[in-house]
């Protein structure tokens, strides 16, 4: 996994930055009934998207485990940013109307641990949104993700069924879904190559150095090496506390 308090200061650049999160932050509040006043943003990092998460009467908590994430976060948003850990949340048991949780479960091996943890902060009534799938956006989507595909380490630890079945023990069921596209992710073999030759995607492919360079030299020779690949679509559920 990356280490996410040295990324902070290039990590919306190299996210798809504002519109990336506004697309997402959209998608989410599609999914947030208007009734809702609280919403934490779980694993809000830089706060990109919780800044956009705004609706009049409704007030965005945020909460990161990176010291120095929760720190640019805390300049962006008025509301408050809590240092903290997604496996105990720092909130009272029943105490929010929304939880969302954007591009996380599939970095976190215990995440049926993650969605309980969202359940028990959730009034009844209340809406968990979370990304599910998030490997599935990316694979043969493009002639570059061909090429890494056979490296991609699928953890699946955001697959919906997972997500699903697990949600259900914790008395939430399944309100609704949204896709947002994921802007500025679609990669430019270039930029690919790149990436991988540094070891960018340690986290996200299994490559020995053999296999590296081989990835790095079959990249460069695709065409129109500067020119961005179709962008990812990722998909929301919406899940709603029983009660």
């Amino acid at each position: 996994m990356l280490d996410y308090d040295v990324e902070a200061a290039r990590y919306d650049a190299t996210r798809g930055g504002v519109p990336r999160a506004s697309s997402a932050a959209r998608a989410v509040l599609a999914l947030v009934p208007d009734r809702a006043r609280t919403l934490l943003d779980v694993g809000c990092g830089t706060g990109l998207v919780s800044e956009r998460l705004t609706r009049p009467g409704l007030r965005v908590f945020g909460v990161d485990a990176s010291e120095a994430m929760a720190r640019v976060a805390a300049r962006r948003l008025e509301s408050l940013i809590v240092l903290g850990n997604c496996h105990r949340l720092p909130f009272a048991d029943a105490s929010l109307d929304a939880v969302s949780a954007v591009w996380l479960l599939h970095l976190l091996p215990d995440a049926p641990a993650v969605v309980a943890e969202c359940a028990r902060v959730l009034k009844p009534g209340g809406v968990f949104v979370t990304t599910v799938d998030k490997d599935l956006s990316h694979d043969m989507n493009s002639d570059v993700d061909e090429l890494l595909a056979p490296f991609r380490v699928h953890r699946a630890y955001d697959a919906a069924p997972r997500v699903l079945a697990v949600a259900s023990e914790h008395g939430l069921r399944r309100a609704g879904e949204a896709r947002f596209t994921g802007h500025g992710q679609g990669m430019t073999p270039s930029r690919a190559a790149t990436e991988v030759a540094r070891g960018y995607f340690a986290s996200a492919l299994t490559l020995d150095e053999e296999q590296s360079a081989t990835l790095v030299r079959r990249l460069s020779l695709l065409p129109d090496a500067d020119i961005p690949r179709a962008d990812p679509v990722y998909r929301l559920l919406a899940l709603r506390k029983e009660g």
